[in-house]
């Protein structure tokens, strides 16, 4: 059964940015259009706030000028960054809704950059009947993730039951997985995802990709190479601003 349209939105600390990162968009959206489960009209990348501490986080500008840059080729995907604009860290739950919030009320003021260019074009040429006549067509924003964002949902004190509740009960999760990894099980195993079950879609992933941006990240530092593994121009960012423990002049 279609549930309507959707906007997919990763969150994460991206640094550096992977290809696995970027590749989960189009897996997911494939198998959501290919069963026919809703419209994919845009995809967004929210950066995390510096304030989040994580070892070996830069700063967020260059975090969010790396994705511009893996991202140039996309014609659906964008790179918000509200987060990383707020006085501080920002729960996931309200990431969520606020971008969903935004994309379903019509801008007043300037348009944000990340609003995907099919919700552009609804709000010119529908606004009337789109938002004020029912919200008919509104768009929901699905949390994208893997495996192992899925399993911290059981981590004591990670998550609190009212964040979880929002989203898995007002946006749901696309968690793509790894073949032979069992997530069903996982999601049995827990009352919180079992009981929003039909909001959790399962997307397994063929084509193993065991890139993480630990793995760039411990190259760089070793001075050798991660060609390959993430966009040329994302490494050649990475060196010209000596991120990771490079240096401008390693080729």
């Amino acid at each position: 059964m279609s549930q309507g349209k959707i906007v997919l939105m990763a969150c994460g600390s991206f640094s550096p940015p992977t290809y696995m990162h970027l590749r989960m968009f189009e897996i997911a959206k494939d198998y959501i259009h290919s069963l026919g489960l809703g419209t994919i009209v845009g995809g967004i990348v929210s950066p995390v706030h510096d304030a989040y501490g994580k070892k070996d986080l830069v700063a967020a500008h260059h975090r969010v000028a790396m994705l511009k840059l893996a991202l140039r080729s996309s014609g659906w995907i964008k790179v918000s960054e509200w987060e990383t604009q707020q006085t501080g860290w920002t729960r996931t739950r309200a990431s969520i809704k606020y971008h969903q919030d935004t994309i379903n009320t019509p801008p007043q003021t300037e348009t944000p950059t990340w609003l995907p260019d099919d919700i552009l074009n609804v709000n010119i040429d529908d606004c009337n009947s789109n938002h004020v006549n029912g919200n008919s067509d509104d768009v929901t924003v699905k949390l994208l993730c893997g495996a192992d964002l899925l399993e911290s949902f059981a981590t004591p004190g990670l998550w609190s039951d009212d964040d979880l509740e929002a989203i898995l009960g007002r946006h749901g999760i696309v968690v793509v997985s790894r073949a032979g990894s069992d997530p069903g099980r996982f999601i049995y195993e827990s009352d919180m995802l079992y009981k929003y079950r039909k909001n959790v879609l399962l997307v397994t992933n063929y084509i193993v990709n065991e890139v993480s941006s630990t793995v760039i990240r411990r190259l760089l530092r070793r001075g050798e190479s991660p060609k390959y593994l993430t966009d040329d121009a994302v490494l050649s960012y990475i060196r010209q601003n000596q991120l990771y423990g490079t240096t401008a002049n390693v080729t």
